[in-house]
């Protein structure tokens, strides 16, 4: 918060505008000052202990002036109310709180019992409590209370304090005093806050784990002894809590809310803004939706570092180590997240990439699907690093740092290698192709022969070995009913590495759609493309084609079909082939594409000749000079 505006009210007489006097002098001012003070600004520097710029408005309790306290008490982020007297402290109760309720505003209210010096020593604990806890019960939205002098200069710099303490730690959002509990989202900040703790996840905050919280949070260790007295205070309020193993997420719930039922808020403000939260308890958006650009032709993909959180946060959840998360595990590993990505329940998650037998994802299909989830939308990725606690190892960074732009591509004019490790690649064809089969094979899922027509777009994405050892992510796309509507949208075509067109060798009319889709969309010209004819281990039909699919591919000067089948084991290759033809476009494009020739031969020669002619010249100009 970078300002707070303070409107002090209360009936006239209580000592309003000197206790403002107090505040800026430092001092009591005992000459008769006027009746309402001008507004006052007091910038951070030399302010009350938050850091904050406070403007302090003094107003007049008079009838008169009823329409400016009407206006100041709205502009206000807090109220200071003050009492001085018994006919003053009845009036809170009988005329200001239902006043500033009648207004409508929702501010916190500060009581304060000024001129206290003249109370004849009544300022003991118990007898400020006797006399505020009553209004405080009846008003909920008086955040605290103090008993303050301006003329001895007693508790006049706090009670601004608890002033602005009341806007920068509010308590409103994090305790519910009607039901002496803290509030729900309060409740679901602190658990996420617990999970990022809870480093080994057991379950309990380990005194190693207690001491990294105390100095992210505070900047200061934690001593034994305050670390006695915690587990102290949970094991007097939590029923069979046991503090010898650790903190666990009761006990440190029943903390916090110990922390609000003593007014100590701003200690809990203090951990969840640590934590990035806002006043209204959700994450901030500048933290969970940092900017990041990706140019045209190019692509994000995980950098070392979020390839690195990922794997440790996979090791960390497989608590069998049976090398696959099952569903208890992920939904612990996903507990302070909104849930799965909507893309992933949508793609039904976890079927778009690598289980094992039992149906649990691998290792292998978990950094998969981060690494499509990266290349189709940087920003899910972004944004599920912070909620799971992803942080850079330099603090500086961003979460940006987990990610890393590929650079751009180039389209047509030969292009060389695509540096990138993350590939994606329609396969287009007509319906009963093989498609779908295609994708359960590149997941190592076993052959149905049942045929379910795909409706909307599925993907499919798993790790590739190119030549050499190199890995890279292939993902695969078969459009569905949506294929015309994908095809005619540039912006996906952009997005896609390479089209593998399929067709059905065993059915007659398999071909002949790819013949009519590259007539419709031209566009489909200017990506890589290859050509594979699937199930065939069935016996091969003549297509009703005006040319059949080899004669076709070779008139574009294009590789012929690829023969394959689901059933076969040499299957894999078909994917190495896609992988490598999306990494190195140049050789799925039409042969009779030459690239410019290459000249630095000629140049060469051309010098190694001026080179020859020079020396020549030198040579015969020595001889001529020796006759």
């Amino acid at each position: 918060m970078a300002s707070v505006r303070i409107c002090v009210c209360g009936d006239e007489g209580t000592g309003k505008s000197s206790l403002i006097a107090s505040l800026v002098k430092d001092v009591f001012v005992s000459n008769k000052i006027q009746s309402v003070l001008p507004q006052i600004t007091i910038p951070p520097s030399i302010s009350t202990p938050e850091n904050v710029t406070t403007t302090i408005v003094d107003t007049s309790a008079r009838p008169q002036d009823r329409t400016t306290l009407r206006k100041e008490i709205r502009k206000s982020n807090v109220i200071l109310l003050v009492y001085s007297d018994h006919y003053s402290y009845e009036r809170v109760a009988l005329f200001w709180m239902p006043y500033f309720r009648s207004l409508g505003v929702n501010v916190p209210v500060v009581l304060c019992a000024n001129k206290s010096d003249l109370n004849g020593g009544n300022n003991t604990p118990q007898a400020v409590e006797e006399e505020m806890l009553p209004v405080m019960n009846e008003f909920r939205e008086i955040d605290s209370c103090i008993r303050s002098s301006a003329r001895e200069h007693h508790n006049v710099n706090e009670t601004f304090f608890l002033c602005q303490k009341a806007v920068t730690h509010p308590i409103a959002p994090l305790f519910d005093y009607k039901e002496g509990n803290l509030k729900p989202a309060c409740v679901s900040a602190l658990k996420r806050v617990f999970y990022l703790c809870d480093k080994d996840q057991d379950g309990h905050l380990n005194d190693q784990e207690m001491h990294d919280f105390q100095a992210k949070c505070f900047d200061k260790p934690l001593t034994a002894e305050d670390l006695d007295n915690i587990k102290l205070s949970i094991s007097k309020s939590v029923a069979g809590s046991n503090v010898e193993k650790g903190i666990d997420m009761r006990g440190f719930l029943q903390l916090n809310r110990i922390y609000a039922e003593k007014g100590r808020h701003e200690t809990i403000w203090i951990i969840l803004r640590k934590y990035h939260y806002t006043d209204s308890l959700s994450l901030e958006d500048s933290f969970i939706h940092p900017k990041i650009d990706v140019p045209g032709y190019a692509s994000a993909e995980l950098s070392p570092a979020g390839y690195r959180f990922f794997v440790d946060l996979f090791l960390l959840f497989d608590m069998d180590n049976d090398g696959g998360l099952n569903d208890q595990e992920l939904a612990a590993l996903f507990a302070p997240t909104p849930g799965l990505p909507q893309s992933w329940v949508e793609s039904s998650f976890p079927s778009s990439t690598v289980r094992n037998e039992a149906g649990h994802i691998t290792l292998q299909g978990w950094l998969a699907q981060w690494s499509m989830t990266t290349f189709l939308e940087p920003k899910t990725t972004i944004e599920y690093l912070a909620y799971l606690g992803f942080e850079p190892s330099n603090a500086r960074d961003s979460l940006t740092s987990a990610l890393k732009i590929t650079k751009a591509r180039k389209r047509r004019n030969r292009p060389g290698r695509v540096e990138r490790n993350v590939v994606l690649c329609y396969i287009i064809g007509a319906g009963g192709a093989g498609k779908s089969s295609l994708l359960d094979s590149f997941l190592n899922r076993p052959f149905s022969g049942l045929y379910h027509p795909t409706i909307k777009p599925r993907r499919a994405v798993n790790s590739v070995e190119l030549q050499g050892g190199k890995q890279c992510y292939l993902i695969l796309e078969e459009l569905g009913e949506l294929e015309p509507a994908i095809l005619e949208n540039q912006a996906k075509l952009d997005a896609c590495d390479l089209i593998c067109y399929a067709y059905d060798s065993s059915d007659p009319d398999s071909f002949s759609h790819i013949v009519d889709l590259r007539k419709r969309f031209r566009q489909l010209d200017e990506l890589p493309s290859i050509y594979t004819a699937l199930k065939a281990d069935k016996d091969k039909t003549t297509q009703r084609s005006e040319l059949q699919p080899d004669q076709y591919t070779s008139s574009l000067m294009m590789s012929t079909p690829l023969h394959v089948s689901v059933t076969w084991n040499s299957i894999s290759e078909l994917f190495v082939a896609l992988a490598e033809a999306a990494t190195h476009p140049s050789t799925a494009f039409p042969k009779n594409e030459e690239p410019p020739p290459d000249r630095s031969g000629l140049y060469i020669a051309m010098g190694a000749t001026a080179c020859a002619g020079f020396a020549a010249f030198m040579i015969w100009r020595r001889s001529t000079n020796s006759v």
